[in-house]
């Protein structure tokens, strides 16, 4: 026991390895951080959902701006976008955020950082930087990397993937984006309001693969709509470099060769997890091209290292490694065995509308086998969605045989924040009568939550059955108006 010098070593400080390593501190182990970059906060803060959110904003308002007459103003005349006073913007947020997950915060709390790029020697001790260091329990919280796949001439043409799209040093006129994710959708959207021509290439046949195809279609039309164009079930043959442009030969769904030109290219066809250069394979820690191996305690074929976050090749969600993050400090410091639980794991694209989801989906709920009936809500339907102006999408619940929830889907402005609510009424086990008689507060996007909990409800509490009983015992004389 008392041969390590730390109680925990942690490789990785973005969202999973931070919250170990706040956590651990705190509870009085002695710990070490490792990062290989500079500053703290990983991909997320840097690369990921901070600037994303943050251009995705600016793209918004510059949408409302030019559209100003929806709202009843005065048309408003815009300039063209100057993309340095976005990324100005965006490293301010980044640089505000960034104390929180300072080297000197962590310091304060406890922990040991260190930079650089950790190997392992053995099942307890890394090298790095010419020194040794060895812990009792290691937490592996690398993260991952775009992926870059073998397309003929990608890799000797200019492209950027997510580490760069976000300090260009100007807004491209055009653009090709190669794959119809999350990253995908959300950055042709806001490079399309921005005044950039999108074209959005993926060999899938819709956007976000992962979603019902109902609800991604919505978010589809309405980017196509906003002027970019997606060529689906389309295989990608080949990238050219013509200097000022960059060419890429597809065969069309149709099987229809052609070539599109866009002065960029933006590279978001997935993610592999970061497993190079840290001498796994080494300790007999298994891992593969998804990532490492965990078993539901996040424990690596090394019981006493575990994987969180991007690696182990789970949910690629900041909010994922988070909570795998409390899963460890459970096992690792309090020795309190504790299984990570999926079940009602909230996500959510951030197009506009955004698409959340927690929860079963119908692809899934049918891939499981389970019977299922569908409850929707329009947006159109909801008082505050039209004096907002932002009156598309719907709501989506399933329900199983047992008239209990299995998971919600939510296409609409503000879908992530509408998901809160379900999180705690999945989460908490609240029955659909509680939700569908809670007081919410009008006019809000909000009580569309309670209007599709109360649809699930109505046709046994307004049926022929009721209605029978009530006019039996209370005399009751039936419609007023024929």
């Amino acid at each position: 026991m008392g041969a390590y010098e730390f109680d925990i070593g942690i490789i990785g400080g973005g969202a999973g390895g931070l919250t170990v390593a706040a956590g651990a501190a705190q509870l009085g182990a002695k710990t070490l951080l490792i990062e290989k970059e500079k500053n703290l906060g990983g991909d997320c803060l840097h690369y990921g959902c901070v600037p994303s959110k943050t251009l995705i904003k600016s793209a918004h308002l510059y949408h409302q701006m030019k559209h100003a007459e929806r709202f009843g103003l005065p048309s408003a005349t815009t300039a063209p976008v100057d993309f340095q006073q976005i990324v100005k913007r965006i490293t301010a947020v980044i640089a505000t955020i960034q104390k929180h997950d300072s080297q000197e915060r962590f310091c304060r709390l406890g922990v040991r950082v260190e930079c650089g790029f950790p190997t392992f020697i053995d099942e307890h001790t890394v090298s790095l930087n010419g020194k040794t260091y060895a812990a009792k329990t290691w937490v592996l919280a690398t993260g991952s990397s775009p992926s870059i796949p073998p397309i003929s001439g990608l890799q000797s043409s200019p492209f950027v993937t997510n580490r760069e799209i976000f300090y260009l040093d100007r807004l491209p006129e055009s653009m090709i984006i190669l794959g119809a994710g999350p990253i995908g959708c959300e950055m042709a959207q806001s490079f399309c309001r921005l005044g950039s021509t999108v074209y959005v290439i993926d060999l899938a046949p819709q956007v976000l693969v992962k979603e019902d195809r109902d609800m991604a279609d919505l978010v589809m039309e309405t980017l196509q709509a906003e002027g970019a164009t997606f060529h689906l079930g389309a295989r990608i043959e080949a990238v050219d470099d013509h200097g000022r442009c960059r060419a890429v030969s597809i065969t069309t769904n149709e099987g229809i060769p052609l070539t599109l030109e866009a002065e960029t290219i933006l590279v978001a066809l997935g993610r592999m997890a970061n497993t190079a250069g840290l001498g796994l394979e080494n300790i007999g820690v298994e891992f593969d091209q998804r990532g490492i191996r965990v078993d539901h305690r996040l424990r690596t074929s090394q019981k006493h290292i575990y994987a969180i976050g991007d690696v182990n090749g789970g949910y690629q969600f900041t909010h994922a490694a988070g909570y795998e993050g409390g899963i460890v400090i459970s096992n690792a410091i309090f020795h309190l065995p504790r299984r990570a639980d999926y079940t009602y794991l909230p996500w959510c694209t951030y197009t506009d509308p955004a698409l959340g989801s927690i929860g079963m989906n119908e692809k899934q709920a049918g891939q499981a086998g389970i019977r299922y009936s569908v409850w929707t809500e329009e947006f159109k339907n909801n008082d505050r969605s039209l004096a907002d102006g932002e009156p598309a999408g719907k709501i989506k619940m399933l329900l199983d045989e047992r008239e209990k929830p299995v998971g919600v889907q939510i296409l609409g402005a503000h879908a992530g924040d509408l998901l809160g609510e379900w999180v705690a009424v999945l989460n908490g086990k609240v029955k659909l009568s509680t939700l569908a008689a809670a007081v919410h507060p009008y006019p809000t996007i909000a009580e569309i939550n309670k209007r599709v909990a109360a649809n699930s409800l109505s046709p046994k509490l307004f049926s022929d059955k009721i209605r029978k009983g009530l006019r039996l015992f209370f005399q009751l004389k039936g419609r007023a108006c024929e």
